[in-house]
């Protein structure tokens, strides 16, 4: 994970002085883009520093050595649950939130609720057990 810690963190030393040019250049008069090029560096340096911490929990993969075989990746990668609904309520969930910026807040509100519900839901979903709904 050690050049993807990198690339992410080359990220933020990138869009940074971008974000400061670019407000330059528009006299800093145009807020939106400035922030939004902020912003892109700090979760670029978030994700970047994320990765670094969890490179030196995991240790050296097998991506990160230039002599490894294809092998060596292989066995378990993670538990996922292939036939869960849940992603698909959370993210119309998602959806109706963003939809209430845009017509009313109240529906935010519903939107909150039901993405509230949806990821318990996913969290608990083998509390009791594989595959007990």
């Amino acid at each position: 994970m050690k050049i993807e810690s990198r690339l992410f963190g080359l990220g933020a030393f990138f869009f940074i002085p971008v974000a400061i040019v670019y407000g330059w250049l528009t006299n800093w008069s145009e807020w939106v883009g400035i922030m939004g090029i902020f912003l892109l560096g700090g979760l670029a340096a978030m994700i970047g520093s994320y990765l670094g911490v969890t490179s030196r929990r995991v240790g050296t993969r097998p991506e990160d050595r230039e002599d490894a075989e294809v092998h060596e990746g292989a066995g378990e990668q993670g538990h996922f649950s292939p036939w869960s609904w849940w992603p698909i309520v959370l993210g119309a969930s998602a959806a109706t939130a963003l939809l209430g910026v845009a017509i009313g807040w109240w529906i935010t509100l519903v939107g909150a609720g039901i993405g509230i519900v949806a990821l318990v839901g996913w969290v608990f979903e083998y509390s009791r057990g594989d595959h007990a709904h």
